[in-house]
């Protein structure tokens, strides 16, 4: 979800005004053992045949896919690989990409992704489904203290609530994608 190029802003920008988004959205604490929980249970009804009910990952690709907000944060080579939004990008990112994040309104269905999120490529199942597991409990057992004020890849700093709601929602719109 978060957008490299000033293009890909404006489209993400479009998309949210648009009418297509799955309505239901329970968002839980990531930062409790019972919100990460409740993602783990749902990750793991997964299986490498489940299919999407819309978009065009499969369901290893889907679970890279959760993963990279995650290494924004885990990963110390992510800002060498990625590097942070330009002087002309992060205004844009900031006002109007942001608010769609960490937001309390579901993403819509089929939204376009920034590039460094795209996962296109073969990945292993039971790799992707353990990798992702573990950063939601690394996550949790961080907890919100640890997420207060620290700084996001593209948006700057953001509140535990911010962290929460960008790690939570994203995952869970993607396991609704999976019918989960």
């Amino acid at each position: 979800m978060f957008l490299a190029s000033a293009d890909a802003d404006l489209v993400l920008v479009s998309q949210f005004f648009s009418t297509n988004s799955h309505s239901h959205m329970n968002i839980q604490n990531i930062f409790e053992e019972a919100g990460a929980a409740a993602l783990v249970s749902r990750i793991k009804q997964l299986n490498p045949d489940s299919q999407a009910l819309w978009g065009s990952m499969n369901a290893s690709q889907m679970l890279a896919h959760c993963s990279k907000p995650f290494e924004t944060i885990y990963d110390p080579t992510y800002a060498q690989k990625y590097p942070r939004p330009n002087f002309f990008v992060k205004p844009i990112l900031r006002l109007f990409i942001k608010p769609i994040v960490v937001g309390a309104k579901p993403y819509k269905k089929n939204m376009r992704t920034a590039p460094e999120f795209i996962v296109d490529d073969d990945r292993d199942f039971g790799e992707e489904q353990s990798r992702l597991i573990a950063f939601i409990e690394k996550t949790s057992a961080a907890g919100a203290a640890e997420f207060e004020g620290k700084d996001s890849h593209s948006f700057g700093p953001l509140t535990a609530k911010e962290w929460n709601m960008l790690f939570y929602k994203h995952t869970d719109h993607h396991l609704a994608q999976f019918g989960v």
